[in-house]
Parts: structure tokens; C-alpha cells; sequence
């Protein structure tokens, strides 16, 4: 709604506002570009004018539906499912993520999916057990073993002490980003 508004106020033409993407009717000036993405700013949105980056959002956006946002977790292997959804190949997604954010899609994807085992932990609703299954680990030890190696608590002592979670828009930036 933020950006048909801006769009609007910028007397743009749209025929579709999708997360990540506008198709706008009328070619742009630079300066309507400069003025679109000083409305979108001070919204706290960004305009991504280079493909990759859009790419890399849509990547972020999918993984972030995959973990945080759906009920299940896909039963497919991850790399086909961002593929298919994305229609990329997963090696050209998986490098120019790497590239871009210093992290794999793998790892982004492990330490989102601790940060939603530690939701369930606070929220108390499910045992270590079901959360296992519910998050797609082969065993309880495995999610364990990951959870420590990502926080450095079991997943008991995080309980136990209340733990702190990241969050959500700040995992996976870099230390340059967050500063």
C-alpha cells in the first residue's frame, strides 16, 4: 500500500505491486526515479534498481515464507523449492547470494530456522520432539546440535535462561550492514 501510494503521489501509472517488484506503465526520468526512491525511503523501503538485488530479496523473501510464515515446512529438498518458486538454477541463486550477503542460502537458512526453533521454545506450546518434526530435522539430536553450534546453548539452557532471539530482519546481514 506504501508504495501504490508513493506511486501515486509521483503521478505513476502501475499495472502490478507485488513484494519486491513494480511493473510501472510510463517509462521513468531519472529524476522520478531520484524523487520514487526518496518517498520510498522515508517509508523505510528501499528501491533495488539492479536485478541481482531483487533476486537476492525474492531469495530472502521465500526462505523467510518457508520458515516463518507456513505451518509446514516444504517436503522437497530447499534448493528445489527456492529453484522451482524462483524458476533459477539453485548453483546460479546459491553463488550470487553467497556473493552478495558472505553467507549461503544454506546457512542463512539454518540460522532463520533456529531462530524459529526459539520461538517455539519461548512460546512453550510444543516439546523439543515436536519441534523437531515440525522444522524438518532428521532427530532431536540433530536439531540440538545445531542449535548449539548456532547460539551456543542447548536448547534447554536457552529455555532455562529466557534466551534472546534476533531479529528477524537482521539475520544474515553483515557487520557492515548492521552498523
Amino acid at each position: 500500500m506504501v508504495v501504490k501510494e508513493e506511486l501515486k503521489k509521483q503521478g505513476l501509472h502501475f499495472m502490478v505491486v507485488d513484494l519486491g517488484e513494480v511493473e510501472i506503465m510510463e517509462d521513468i526520468s531519472m529524476e522520478q526515479r531520484l524523487e520514487l526512491k526518496a518517498g520510498l525511503q522515508l517509508s523505510g523501503l528501499e528501491l533495488m534498481d539492479d536485478k541481482k538485488s531483487v533476486l537476492i530479496e525474492k531469495v530472502i523473501n521465500v526462505i523467510m515464507e518457508m520458515v516463518h510464515h507456513s505451518e509446514e515446512m516444504p517436503k522437497v529438498n530447499y534448493s528445489d523449492h527456492i529453484s522451482k518458486l524462483l524458476d533459477y538454477d539453485y548453483t546460479y541463486l546459491a553463488n550470487l547470494f553467497s556473493e552478495v550477503k558472505g553467507i549461503t542460502i544454506q546457512q542463512f537458512i539454518i540460522v532463520h530456522k533456529i531462530e524459529r526453533v526459539k520461538e517455539l521454545l519461548l512460546y512453550e506450546e510444543l516439546n523439543l520432539t515436536e519441534i523437531s518434526y515440525k522444522m524438518h530435522y532428521s532427530s532431536v539430536a540433530h536439531l540440538s546440535n545445531q542449535f548449539k553450534k548456532v547460539t551456543g546453548l542447548s536448547p534447554s539452557q536457552f529455555k532455562q535462561f529466557k534466551g534472546k532471539r534476533i531479529p528477524l530482519e537482521d539475520i544474515g546481514k553483515t557487520a557492515k550492514e548492521l552498523s
